[in-house]
């Protein structure tokens, strides 16, 4: 049996922003993480990381190597109808998108930590959550008991903290799958390219010099065996090339079909329990805030932690409510994105989505409200 002052569930962005943003505060933690060290650090995940959150890790010094390696997007471009219509969000807000995948920032971030960390544990429980908390695990040690102040679950949609907060789930069913992939081949533009076609949607996003992410709107039971390559690539140029803009080929490194779903719990702890991430939220990747939204909640739950040790118990009081807003406006965004990108089979909301789109692109204040949250520039989450 030990003691510490906060056990973190899980090895994600929010759990190392969490485990080393307490760790410079001199508060013990223990993180714990059911994979191997090997396997975060190379399973491919999101990519895009808004400013504001790449400035606070800055601050805190957790950003070097993301700031001198990452490319930076300030534009990307609409394609449909045969036509290529650019949108440089970065002339209106004065902020860029940093490219960075999750998987080297996951790796930036362990390699920082000062604090204790396990690996490949298994049959992790949380007892007495409103008294006096512990967490058990196993480990290939043996069995082990953790004495805590605090549990922080960060281990995503799949794990075992959500389980113990008694909470409403509002769920979203887009009802369309994305067909995820990896090729590696030069980007084909030099940002993100969002095709809106009548066979589906589809999109290109630059990674490195030599690997580029495309997604192609699919049925959600699909599975990778309904796409071999010649159906992938002869998709890709139907939905995104257009006569001034070709779409280069490569060997596909990674296929996946993702089911279009969002989740959002309306609490985020229970007794001494918060959850931090997608452990209480899930935002479909259409508009790349997921990553995001787990830094946020990371830097909140940070904050009211300390406090917490500092004598103020407000922050921690009042850390669902804050979390929460940004939450909210990222998935009504997503909705918002979606009803642009896929269309509908009613003709009517077609078109209504149609006029979405052409008045983003027609009215500069329209342009501005748009890339004020795209960029997630805006302060009154």
């Amino acid at each position: 049996m030990g003691r510490t002052r906060v056990v973190i569930v899980g090895a994600g962005p929010a759990g190392l922003t969490l485990a080393n943003l307490l760790r410079q505060a001199d508060i013990d933690c223990l993180l714990l993480e059911q994979e191997t060290r090997e396997f975060i650090e190379h399973r491919p995940r999101a990519g895009f990381i808004e400013e504001w959150a790449v400035r606070e890790l800055e601050r805190h010094g957790l950003a070097d190597r993301l700031v001198e390696r990452a490319q930076t997007h300030g534009k990307f471009e609409f394609r449909f109808e045969g036509e290529r219509h650019p949108f440089n969000y970065a002339e209106l807000t004065g902020q860029r998108h940093f490219v960075y995948p999750q998987q080297e920032l996951v790796k930036d971030l362990v390699a920082v930590y000062r604090g204790e960390v396990r690996f490949s544990v298994s049959d992790v429980q949380l007892h007495d959550l409103t008294t006096e908390p512990f967490v058990t695990f196993t480990d290939d040690e043996g069995h082990h008991r953790i004495d805590c102040d605090f549990v922080a679950g960060c281990d995503g949609a799949r794990g075992v903290t959500q389980a113990y907060v008694p909470a409403n789930i509002a769920r979203h069913d887009y009802g369309i799958g994305w067909l995820a992939l990896l090729a590696e081949a030069p980007p084909s533009a030099d940002g993100v390219i969002f095709g809106i076609h009548p066979r589906g949607f589809a999109a290109h996003m630059a990674r490195t010099p030599t690997v580029t992410r495309f997604y192609l709107q699919c049925s959600p039971t699909d599975t990778d065996a309904d796409w071999p390559d010649d159906r992938v690539w002869t998709e890709l140029h139907a939905r995104l090339t257009v006569s001034d803009g070709k779409i280069i080929e490569g060997p596909l490194i990674e296929k996946r079909v993702l089911d279009m779903h969002n989740y959002v719990l309306d609490r985020m702890s229970s007794g001494r329990l918060f959850l931090a991430g997608e452990a209480a939220h899930l935002v479909a990747p259409i508009g790349a805030k997921g990553m995001n939204l787990a830094i946020h909640d990371a830097l909140l739950l940070a904050e009211g932690i300390i406090a917490h040790y500092e004598g103020n118990e407000s922050t921690l009081d009042n850390y669902t409510a804050a979390c929460l807003g940004r939450v909210w406006q990222y998935q009504e965004f997503s909705q918002w994105l979606s009803d642009i990108f896929h269309g509908s089979p009613d003709p009517f909301q077609n078109e209504l989505s149609r006029a979405r789109l052409r008045r983003l692109l027609g009215s500069r204040r329209a342009a501005e409200s748009f890339a004020e949250i795209y960029i997630g520039q805006r302060a009154d989450f």
